[in-house]
Order: C-alpha cells, then structure tokens, then sequence
C-alpha cells in the first residue's frame, strides 16, 4: 500500500516540471504579445504609427498559442488534483496497527467516485525522460540477436518459425491479460501486474490487453521488423478503450503502470519519438541479462 501511494507521489512530481513550463510559456507569451500594443513600430520618417499587418497576424498567432498553453496548464492541474485525491484514498486506507505489527488496510466501501479516472486522458509529462537508463531494443539488433522472427515478412501477422524464439513461445492468461509471448517475458509480465495488483487492486481489474505477439513488418516499411514480433511486447489498455497514436496524451492508468514497467526493465511507449502509449516492451538491458542467465 505505501508502494501505490509512492507510485503516485512520484507521478504528481513528474507532473510538476510540466507546469511549471506552462506557466512560464503563458508569461512569455503574456510580455511577447504586449509588445505592439505598448511599442508599436514606427514608419521611417515618422513619429508613430498603427500596428502593421504582419504586426496583427503575429499577435492572433500568440494569443492562440496563449490560449493552447492555458488549456495545458488547466489539464495538468486537473491531473495532479485527480493524483492527489488518489493519495488520499490510499493512505486513508491504513486505518492502524494490524495483528502481526504492520499496517491494517481497509478497503473504501460504498461508491468510489475516482474509479472512472483510471481511463481518463491526460497529458504526458516530460515524455522524452519516461524511459531514464534504459535502452529500446531496435528491430536490427533483435534480427541480429536472434535472427529474423519468420521468413518473408509482410505487412500480416503470420507464424513464428525461428527456432530458438518459437521454443520458448508460450499462449497464456497472465493476471487480468491473456498474451502470447516469450517465457521469460511472460513471467516478468507476471512479476510486474502482480506488483500493480498488491498496490492498487483497482487498477489491476481494469488492465486490459490490444495484442502482443504479431510476426510482421512495420506497416510502411519494407525492411523493419515490427517490435511484437519478437515476443517480448504487449499492448496494454484500460477497460478496453484504445489509445489515439501519436497524440501526445494517455490514459492515467497507463501512466500510473508504467513505473511498475521501468522499474522491471520494461520501457514505455510513450517515451517513443511517435507516443504509443498503449506498447510496453522488454528493455534492451533486461534482454541481455536474460541472454546472459541462459533464459534465451
């Protein structure tokens, strides 16, 4: 229980820097778009003059970007307020001492007004640091790892043929999600949602899954493996509802899971280059420790 509360101290921190950014591109563009109308240009050869056109199309332009960085901070702060009162719960929830020395929980009882909040779409804050110290498996170095997935990928999913992938290959329900993947991802899988489940048992009954193994291309390319080929991705949700690619946004439940992901290894898909939220893979780093250990 400390764990989940802990988990969601550290996103609201997270949370912060993004404000504090929005504030400060709301003052700049509170100076900038004062400008003209307290210094307006002057015509050579002139005292004063009007603001000229270009001047106008400028201004419409920073009052535009003003209203957008307004909208930002308004979203951000509604997610630290949803964060908070998520903290409360949980640490209200330790109501004193049980019998064997530690911390009694009691579950909330009658209506949870906060369960909707899980699928709520947020911002993504401070996207290019989601994935600190860990590495992207890129398609060539899993091809040169453990060579082509199948021969002859298309743009399908078709089946695995490569042997030493294909041996540890395994179909299974692994907690709240059923996944097709390799047997040692499959058990950090396992390792990770039970870590979700023993911190917010609520969370964990939402878990749903978009897919995990498909042997195939990149859709659009003609030589990139796409990462669940591999067996070592899976495509998580929140009761279902699927995430918009490229968007910038995310369901809270996802941004809560994944610093159960990072902490096992795992990177996040959000912190991609295109934000796909929904994709959690298996670290570069793990892999190797896995390749090490004999596990692959």
């Amino acid at each position: 229980m400390l764990s989940r509360a802990r988990a969601l101290k550290g996103l609201v921190l997270r949370l912060i820097p993004a404000i504090l950014l929005s504030v400060a591109l709301i003052i700049a563009s509170l100076i900038w778009v004062s400008i003209p109308l307290f210094f307006p240009p002057t015509a050579p050869g002139q005292g004063g003059g009007a603001v000229d056109n270009q001047a106008r199309i400028d201004l419409e332009l920073l009052r535009g970007d003003l209203e957008i960085s307004k909208e930002t901070v308004s979203q951000l702060r509604d997610q630290v307020d949803a964060l908070e009162n998520r903290i409360n719960l949980v640490e209200a929830g330790a109501s004193g001492p049980a019998a064997d020395g530690g911390l009694q929980i009691v579950s909330p009882s009658g209506p949870n007004d906060i369960l909707d909040q899980y699928a709520q779409v947020v911002l993504v804050a401070d996207r290019r640091n989601l994935n600190k110290g860990l590495t992207v498996p890129t398609s060539s170095w899993l091809t040169s790892t453990f060579g082509a997935p199948a021969d002859n990928l298309g743009d399908t999913c078709q089946t695995m043929t490569n042997p030493r992938l294909s041996a540890l290959l395994q179909d299974t329900q692994v907690g709240p999600v059923k996944v097709k993947m390799l047997k040692p991802a499959i058990e950090s899988l396992g390792v990770v949602l039970e870590k979700i489940h023993q911190a917010d048992p609520d969370l964990y009954a939402r878990i749903n899954t978009s897919g995990s193994l498909c042997v195939r291309l990149v859709r659009g390319s003609a030589t990139s493996t796409s990462a669940h080929s591999f067996g070592l991705a899976v495509d998580l949700n929140i009761d279902g509802v699927l995430d918009t690619l490229g968007d910038g946004r995310t369901q809270l439940g996802l941004t809560i899971m994944s610093d159960f992901f990072n902490a096992d290894g795992w990177v996040w898909g959000a912190g991609y280059g295109r934000e796909d939220s929904m994709h959690f893979e298996v670290a570069k780093e793990t892999i190797e420790k896995w390749i090490a250990a004999g596990s692959i």
